[in-house]
C-alpha cells in the first residue's frame, strides 16, 4: 500500500487541499464533502494502480456500513468536480469487477519530487549527501517515525472510534434543524423518478412528525431541486444544520435507501448507511431511515412520535407501480398547460392517469395516496375535464374515511370546493382542519391564507388583511427560506415592473409562464409596448407562433395597442373554429385594453369552465377596469363571493 498523502498535492491541472476539502484550476476553487475528499486521497495514494472497492470503503467508511451507492455517487462527484467522462476517462478510471485508478501522476505540493511509494521516497532520501557532522539516521528509526506519522495522520482524518474528537477534544455537532434533499434514482426506469421523490417526501413527513426538530418543508425542498452546489452553500441557503442526501434504488421487489447525513456549516460527514427491505415495507423502511437519523442526531423524539412511526401497514407492490405510472402521466398533462395544439394530449393523458389510478384503488383499496392523486389529474390544469369533479370528491372522501388526519387530502378537498364548486364555508373548514391537524405544517397555514385572501381581498396596497397576513406569517416562520409572499403574487410589490423584468431575464428568460406574468403586469400598467414583446416571447415559447406573427405584423402597422388588438381578433377566431382558445390570456387583455363586454364574455366561459383564474377575482388588479361596472359585483354574487 502506498503511503497517505500529506498536504496539498497535484493532480492534473487541479491543485488539491485536502485539509479544505478544494480542488483549484486556472483561479477556479471547488469545495467537495470530506468524505468525497477522502476517497480521492485514498486514490491518490496509489496513483496509476487500482484500488478496491473493498479498500476504499475501508479506509473511508471504517466502522460505518455504507453500500457501493455511495462509494459510486462519491466517484460521480468527483468526476463531475474534476470535469471528468466516465466514458474517456482523463482522470479517474473504472477497473470492472475491480474499483478505481487515479490516471495522471500525484506530485505533492510541500517541497517534494512526485510522490509514488513509501519505499520510493524512504529510497530517495537514502541517496541524499549527509552533512559531514550529522550522524546519519538509522533506517529503521526513519520507518518508524513515518509510521508513527502516517497512523497519527489516519486517526485524525478517519476518526475511528472518535479517537480524533477524544484527541482533539471536539463534541458531535448539534443538529435543531433540518433539510432532506430529493434523493437520487439509481434506476434507468425513468418512473421510478417519482418513486424516488415519494420516498423522499415520506421521509421528510417523517421527520417533521418529531416536534423538536425543525425541517425544511416538502415544498421547499422539490423547488430547490437537485443543486449542483456544495452542502455547506446548501445549509446557509436552507438556514439548516443537518443535510440529509441520498439514493433510492428499486429492483424488482427489493428497494435500497442509502442515506448520508452532512453537518452543513463544517461539511462534516457524520453518519451513512443503506437499508433494505421489500416494496411492500418501503413504509416500514423509510420509518426506519428516518429514526436512524433521528438517533444520531439525537433529537427527542416523543412515546406518540415513536407510535406514529410505528403504525404502518405495508404497501401492496402492483398498486404502487400503478400509482407511479399515474403520476407520470398527471406530470405529462400539467407540463402541456398552455401549449398550442396539446388539448387532446392533455384529455388523453388525464385519461391515462385516471385509469393507472382506478387500477391502484383496485389492487389496493385502502392506499390513500391514490385517492389524493385524483384531485391532481385537474390541479393546474387549464383545459375542462367535464365531469370529472364528482370522481374526485369521491376518492378523497374515501381518503378521509380511510385516514381523517391526512393533511394532504384536507387541502386537497379544500381547493377542489374552492375552485369547482365554489363552496367558500366548505374549503375553509377543509383548510382549517388541516391547521388544527398539523399546526406546524407551513404549507397548510400557506393554503389557508391564500384562501383568505381570495374571500377578503387585498388592501388596496395590495398587501393580505389581517387574518391572511397571520396565516402567512406563521408559514413564513415555520419555513424561513420558502418566500410565501412570492407564491401569492406579492413579490412585485415595492419592485418597478423593469426591476422585474430583469430578474424574470436573469433567473427564467426562456420560460413561457414567467414571461406571460411579465407580459400581463406591463398591459395592467398600460405599457402596451413593453407588454407585446413579452407576449410575443411568451406565446412563441408556447407554440402559438401564428398569434406572435398577428402581434408583430400588428404592432409594425398600428403600435403596440392595435397589435393586442389584432391579437384577440385573431384569438375570437380561433375559438370560433376550434372551440379550445384559452381564456386566461382573453380575459386578461381584454379587461386591461378596456373592452369590458369581451372581458365579461371570457370571464363568463371561465365560469363554466371552472377555470382557476376565478378564484383570484377580488385580489387580482387585472380586474380593477371592471370593479364599477354592475356587472362585476353580479358575477361575484353567481360564484359565492362577498361583494
Amino acid at each position: 500500500m502506498a503511503a497517505h498523502l500529506i498536504a496539498k498535492f497535484q493532480v492534473g491541472q487541479w491543485r488539491i487541499d485536502p485539509d479544505l476539502n478544494s480542488l483549484s484550476s486556472n483561479g477556479t476553487t471547488l469545495r467537495v464533502e470530506p468524505k468525497v475528499m477522502e476517497v480521492l486521497v485514498c486514490l491518490a495514494a496509489q496513483p496509476g494502480e487500482a484500488v478496491s472497492k473493498e479498500t476504499i470503503l475501508k479506509t473511508v467508511w471504517p466502522e460505518t456500513f455504507v453500500s457501493d451507492d455511495v462509494l459510486i455517487r462519491s466517484i460521480s462527484e468527483l468526476r463531475r468536480t474534476l470535469r471528468d467522462d466516465a466514458r474517456e476517462p482523463r482522470f479517474i478510471e473504472t477497473i470492472p469487477k475491480r474499483g478505481y485508478r487515479l490516471i495522471p501522476a500525484v506530485e505533492r505540493l510541500n517541497g517534494s519530487a512526485q510522490h509514488t511509494s513509501s519505499s520510493a521516497s524512504l529510497a530517495s532520501r537514502d541517496n541524499e549527501t549527509p552533512s559531514v557532522h550529522r550522524q546519519p539516521f538509522p533506517r529503521w528509526s526513519l520507518v518508524s517515525v513515518a509510521g508513527l506519522l502516517l497512523a497519527i495522520g489516519l486517526l485524525l482524518v478517519f476518526n475511528p472510534r472518535g479517537v480524533r474528537d477524544r484527541l482533539l477534544g471536539s463534541k458531535p455537532p448539534t443538529i435543531h434543524s433540518l433539510a432532506v434533499l430529493p434523493l437520487e434514482s439509481l434506476s434507468d426506469d425513468p418512473k421510478q423518478e417519482y418513486f424516488a421523490e415519494g420516498v423522499t417526501d415520506a421521509l421528510i413527513t417523517d421527520l417533521a412528525q418529531i416536534s423538536a426538530l425543525r425541517v425544511v418543508s416538502r415544498t421547499t425542498i422539490m423547488r430547490y431541486g437537485k443543486p449542483d452546489k456544495p452542502l455547506s452553500q446548501i445549509a446557509r441557503e436552507l438556514n439548516v444544520d443537518g443535510i440529509v442526501e441520498g439514493t433510492v434504488q428499486r429492483s424488482g421487489d427489493r428497494v435500497r435507501i442509502t442515506a448520508q447525513l452532512i453537518y452543513g456549516p463544517a461539511d462534516q460527514h457524520l453518519w451513512a448507511n443503506s437499508f433494505e427491505r421489500d416494496v411492500k415495507d418501503v413504509l416500514d423502511l423509510q420509518s426506519t431511515v428516518a429514526n436512524e437519523i433521528a438517533s444520531q442526531i439525537k433529537v427527542k423524539v416523543t412515546p406518540e412520535e415513536q407510535t406514529r412511526f410505528k403504525n404502518l401497514r405495508p404497501v401492496n407492490p402492483k398498486a404502487l407501480d400503478a400509482y407511479l405510472e399515474a403520476r407520470y402521466h398527471i406530470d405529462q398533462c400539467q407540463k402541456l398547460a398552455f401549449y398550442r395544439d396539446k388539448t387532446q394530449t392533455i384529455h388523453e393523458e388525464a385519461r391515462k392517469a385516471t385509469s393507472f389510478l382506478d387500477e391502484a384503488v383496485r389492487e389496493d383499496p385502502n392506499y390513500v395516496p391514490a385517492y389524493v392523486a385524483y384531485f391532481d389529474v385537474i390541479d393546474h390544469v387549464d383545459i375542462p375535464l367535464q365531469g370529472y369533479s364528482s370522481k374526485v370528491h369521491a376518492a378523497l372522501n374515501k381518503a378521509l374515511e380511510l385516514d381523517e388526519t391526512n393533511v394532504p387530502t384536507h387541502l386537497a378537498l379544500a381547493k377542489l370546493l374552492m375552485e369547482y364548486d365554489y363552496n367558500w364555508a366548505g374549503a375553509e373548514k377543509e383548510y382549517k382542519r388541516a391547521v388544527e391537524i398539523d399546526p406546524r405544517s407551513a404549507d397548510a397555514h400557506a393554503a389557508y391564507a391564500e384562501y383568505l385572501d381570495n374571500v377578503e381581498g387585498l388592501t388596496d396596497s395590495g398587501r393580505d388583511r389581517p387574518d391572511a397576513k397571520r396565516e402567512r406569517d406563521l408559514a413564513q416562520a415555520l419555513d424561513p427560506v420558502h418566500d410565501y409572499l412570492a407564491d401569492a403574487g406579492q413579490e412585485r410589490m415595492g419592485h418597478t415592473l423593469d426591476e422585474q423584468r430583469q430578474a424574470v431575464e436573469q433567473k427564467a428568460p426562456n420560460d413561457p409562464f414567467s414571461l406571460g406574468v411579465m407580459a400581463k403586469d406591463y398591459a395592467i400598467a398600460g405599457r402596451f409596448k413593453d407588454a407585446v414583446e413579452m407576449y410575443e416571447r411568451c406565446t412563441t415559447l408556447y407554440g402559438w407562433q401564428d398569434m406572435a406573427a398577428v402581434m408583430k405584423r400588428a404592432n409594425a402597422q398600428g403600435g403596440s395597442r392595435h397589435a393586442l388588438e389584432e391579437w384577440m381578433r385573431a384569438g375570437e377566431t380561433y375559438e370560433r373554429e376550434r372551440g379550445d382558445m384559452l381564456v386566461v390570456p382573453m380575459a386578461f387583455t381584454y379587461s386591461s385594453l378596456g373592452n369590458k363586454d369581451r372581458a365579461f364574455a371570457w370571464l363568463d366561459k371561465a365560469v363554466e369552465q371552472r377555470n382557476w383564474m376565478i378564484i383570484y377575482l377580488k385580489r387580482d388588479k387585472v380586474w380593477d377596469p371592471l370593479r364599477s361596472d354592475p356587472r362585476f359585483n353580479a358575477l361575484l354574487r353567481r360564484v359565492g363571493l362577498p361583494q
